[in-house]
């Protein structure tokens, strides 16, 4: 029991120092778009502001709710299917909208440090509100199975899927989406702008591609550090879900997972305090 508790207590220190840092760092991203108007008219700005507004929103709801379901006991999504589905819903969602602006910040970044005037007219603030609306529509797409799969259960009164499909289809997300995607796009494109800033001799003497590669290099650290091992832990969980394991075994897991979930609040809290520090 001792595993159950030092679980309960990780959560709890860890997570409202998680969610106090991270709130702080996302509020004050806001705080500098709104007040300088040049960072509302830029689409990589633009770009990190409503992935900043969107991790507010992400750690309000779901690091809250973990610390009063796993630290203190409190299950408030046990209490109906409707807010069962809504929860993981937007779990879902806005852990996905997140990843997907910054990918589109890093891909802007390419766009106005390109040689092509066609490209760099591509980056544009009413094609980047266009953008921002197809983003989030994509993004809401993974989160609808989630309304039809979760549901609280009879037995233990908890929120969970008991479908074999849709865990299945929580990897692929995990994996796919979450991960390899973002960070493949944020390699490549992080490399291109790299590459254009060096062969523009202004831009290099300024030392811009210093601070393009540490929010690059950061953010796909932080996805691999962060996000990979929560997909990795979800696909042992799947495979071993059919083995009779002992009450130790359970427990060990158990602070396992406690520890790898915690982690993944690194980059929506990480990330933005990296951003507000270069802005």
């Amino acid at each position: 029991m001792t595993l159950l508790y030092d679980s309960q207590q990780f959560t709890i220190y860890v997570g409202f120092f998680l969610l106090t840092v991270g709130i702080f760092g996302n509020t004050m991203n806001l705080l500098v778009f709104f007040k300088i108007r040049t960072y509302r008219t830029t689409p990589c700005t633009f770009y990190f502001l409503v992935a900043s507004i969107d991790n507010i929103v992400y750690l309000t709801i779901n690091l809250t709710i973990r610390i009063l379901s796993e630290g203190y006991e409190i299950d408030v999504t046990g209490t109906s299917n409707i807010w069962c589905k809504i929860r993981q819903f937007l779990l879902v969602i806005f852990s996905v909208i997140s990843i997907y602006f910054s990918c589109l910040a890093v891909i802007d970044q390419f766009l106005v440090t390109s040689k092509s005037a066609y490209l760099r007219l591509c980056s544009q603030i009413r094609t980047a509100h266009r953008i921002s609306i197809i983003a989030i529509i994509i993004g809401c797409l993974p989160g609808i199975p989630a309304l039809i799969f979760y549901h609280v259960s009879l037995i233990d009164k908890t929120c969970v899927s008991t479908n074999a499909g849709y865990a299945i289809l929580t990897l692929i997300y995990l994996l796919g989406i979450i991960c390899a995607i973002p960070v493949s796009i944020m390699i490549i494109f992080g490399w291109l702008t790299y590459r254009n800033i060096r062969q523009t001799i202004v831009l290099a003497e300024l030392q811009a591609d210093r601070q393009l590669v540490r929010m690059t290099f950061t953010q796909v650290i932080l996805v691999v550090i962060g996000l990979l091992p929560y997909g990795i832990y979800n696909f042992y969980s799947l495979i071993t879900s059919n083995i009779i394991k002992d009450s130790d075994r359970q427990l060990k897991e158990y602070f396992a997972s406690t520890i790898i979930s915690m982690a993944t609040y690194l980059y929506y809290v990480v990330c933005r305090l990296i951003l507000y520090s270069t802005v």
